[in-house]
C-alpha cells in the first residue's frame, strides 16, 4: 500500500492550471473535428482555423505563466508521462507559423484575405487584424496586372498589418454582417478590354461566391466609370458602393475581407479555379440579366416576317487608327450574301448597355484588332466573330486577347489577316523595309515602337473578295447560313 502524499502549498493552483489547460485541449479537439467536418470555406481560413488559433495562444500564454511550457502531469510511480504535451508537440508548439494573410494567385495578381476581427480605414489604404491571423505587415496594390508596372503606377498601394499593444485597433465607426472586397479602378480601366479582363472579370471570380452579399470597397475610383459599369455591379452585390478615397476617418468593421482579385486569364474564368466551378457560362449569364439580353443563342427568329429571319451581320467600325477603309464596299458585298448590316463605332461614352444589347441581335460580328472587340462577351452562343489582324506579325496578340477566350464564350472565331497591299503601310515605307521584311526587329524595339508603327498608324482595306469568302464560311456555322446556301444553291 502506497503511502499518503503530502503536496507541497502551491500545488493547488499548479493542479488547477493543469484543470483549466487540460479543459482547453478538450475544446481544440472539438474544434478541429468541427473544422474537418463542416468547414467550406474556399479559401483562406475558417472561422474554427481562427477560434483554434485564438485557443493555442491563450493555452501557451498560460503555460509561459505557470513557468512550464510541458505542462507535465503527475507521477503514477511506474513513469513520467506528459499528459498535455510531449516533446513532438512541445517543439511544435514553439516553431508554430501562422498561414500567410496574402497569396500570389497568378502572374498577374495577389490576394490578401483574412477573417475575424477586421477593421478597414479605407481613406488611409489600411486594413488592420487580428494578431492571432498574422505577425508581420503586408502591402499589395488590388489591381489584377501586379506584373504591368505603368498599370499598378496609377493604383495606390495598401497595408494590412496586425493590432499591436502599443497601437490598439481603433474604434469601429460602421460594423457589418457581411465580408468586404477592395479592389482599384486605376489602371488602364477607360480602356473596354482592360476594364473587363483586370476587372470585371475578375470581380466575378472573386465576388460571385457570396451571391450579392458582399460589400465593395472601390479604390481609386472614378464616378464615371462606376456609373458605366453600375448595373454590373449591382448584380455582384447588394449593397451601395464605398468610396475608398473619399471614405474620411472612418473605420469599418468587417467578419471578413478579401483585399485584391484573382486572376485566371484573359477574359476568362477556369472553372477548376472558380469557387463553385463557375464558368464564362455563367459570367455572360451574368451579363444576360445586367442589360436584358434577349437572346441566349445565335438563331432566327420565329417569325417568318420578322427580319431577325436574315443573319445579321455588325461591323464594329473605328475612328482613327486600324479603320476600315472600305467599310461601305464591305456592307454592300455582306447585304448580297443576305446579311442584315448594321455598323457600330463604341466610343468610352457609349452606354454600355443599348450597345450591348445591339451586340446581342447580332449573328456575326467582324472588326479590327482593338479595345472594341471586347464586346464579344455579349454575343449570343453559336455567333460567329471574325477579327481582322493588322498586318506585323501580331498574330500572337491577336491569338492571346480575343482568340483564346472565345471558345469558352461559346463563340466561333475566324481571322482575316491583312496583306501587304491591304495596309496603309505600303503608303508609307518601301517594300523593302523591315516593317515589311522583318516585323521582328520592330517587335524588338519594344511595345512602345511595335505599337506605333503597326497600331496607331496602320488602317485597312480588305479585298472583297477575300472577305467575301470568310462571311460565307461564318454563314456555315449559322442556323441561318444552312438555309440561305440551300436558297442559293436551288436559285442557281
Amino acid at each position: 500500500m502506497k503511502p499518503h502524499r503530502t503536496f507541497p502549498r502551491p500545488e493547488p493552483r499548479r493542479t488547477g492550471n493543469g484543470f483549466i489547460i487540460a479543459s482547453m485541449l478538450l475544446c481544440v479537439c472539438i474544434l478541429s473535428l468541427l473544422k474537418a467536418r463542416y468547414c467550406s470555406a474556399p479559401y483562406g481560413k475558417s472561422r474554427e482555423s481562427s477560434e483554434l488559433e485564438i485557443t493555442m495562444g491563450a493555452i501557451r500564454m498560460l503555460a509561459a505563466k505557470s513557468g512550464d511550457l510541458a505542462l507535465k502531469g503527475r507521477e503514477d510511480g511506474e513513469d513520467n508521462r506528459v499528459l498535455l504535451f510531449d516533446a513532438v508537440s512541445r517543439e511544435k508548439a514553439a516553431t508554430e507559423v501562422k498561414k500567410p494573410v496574402c497569396i500570389e494567385t497568378s502572374r498577374r495578381s495577389d490576394v490578401c484575405e483574412a477573417e475575424g476581427d477586421v477593421r478597414v480605414r479605407a481613406s488611409a489604404q489600411t486594413i488592420l487584424v487580428d494578431p492571432f491571423l498574422t505577425s508581420q505587415e503586408w502591402k499589395m496594390k488590388p489591381y489584377a496586372r501586379k506584373h504591368d508596372q505603368p498599370a499598378v503606377a496609377h493604383v495606390k498601394e495598401w497595408t494590412i498589418k496586425p493590432f499591436t499593444e502599443q497601437e490598439p485597433p481603433p474604434s469601429c465607426t460602421e460594423n457589418y454582417t457581411v465580408p468586404a472586397v477592395i479592389f482599384s479602378v486605376g489602371g488602364y480601366t477607360g480602356n473596354l478590354f482592360h476594364d473587363f479582363t483586370d476587372v470585371i472579370v475578375p470581380l466575378f471570380i472573386t465576388s460571385s461566391r457570396f451571391h450579392g452579399d458582399v460589400q465593395f470597397v472601390i479604390a481609386d475610383a472614378k464616378p464615371w466609370w462606376l456609373s458605366k459599369f453600375s448595373l454590373l455591379l449591382k448584380q455582384l452585390s447588394k449593397y451601395e458602393i464605398i468610396d475608398a478615397d473619399n471614405d474620411q476617418d472612418a473605420v469599418r468593421c468587417f467578419p471578413r475581407v478579401i483585399a485584391g482579385l484573382d486572376f485566371h486569364k484573359e477574359l476568362g474564368v477556369d472553372p477548376a479555379k472558380a469557387p463553385n466551378g463557375y464558368s464564362m457560362t455563367d459570367f455572360k449569364e451574368m451579363l444576360r440579366r445586367a442589360y436584358g439580353l434577349e437572346r441566349t443563342r445565335a438563331e432566327p427568329s420565329g417569325d417568318r416576317w420578322d427580319v431577325r429571319r436574315k443573319p445579321r451581320l455588325l461591323i464594329i467600325s473605328r475612328r482613327s487608327s486600324r479603320v476600315f477603309l472600305n467599310e461601305r464596299g464591305m456592307s454592300d458585298m455582306a447585304m448580297s450574301l443576305g446579311f442584315d448590316v448594321r455598323i457600330a463605332d463604341p466610343d468610352v461614352t457609349t452606354d454600355l448597355g443599348k450597345f450591348a444589347r445591339l451586340v446581342n441581335s447580332a449573328d456575326v460580328m467582324i472588326g479590327v484588332y482593338g479595345a472594341g472587340l471586347t464586346n464579344i462577351v455579349f454575343l449570343p452562343a453559336g455567333a460567329v466573330f471574325i477579327q481582322v489582324v493588322p498586318m506585323g506579325n501580331l498574330e500572337w496578340l491577336a491569338r492571346d486577347t480575343f482568340e483564346k477566350p472565345s471558345p469558352d464564350m461559346k463563340i466561333k472565331y475566324v481571322d482575316y489577316r491583312i496583306q501587304g497591299d491591304e495596309s496603309t503601310l505600303s503608303d508609307q515605307y518601301q517594300k523593302d523595309h523591315p516593317v515589311f521584311t522583318d516585323p521582328q526587329s520592330i517587335h524588338n524595339k519594344g511595345w512602345s515602337e511595335l505599337s506605333r508603327v503597326y497600331l496607331e498608324n496602320q488602317d485597312v482595306k480588305p479585298h472583297l473578295g477575300r472577305l467575301r469568302i470568310k462571311l460565307l464560311e461564318a454563314l456555315k456555322f449559322l442556323p441561318h447560313g444552312r438555309k440561305t446556301t440551300t436558297t442559293t444553291t436551288t436559285n442557281q
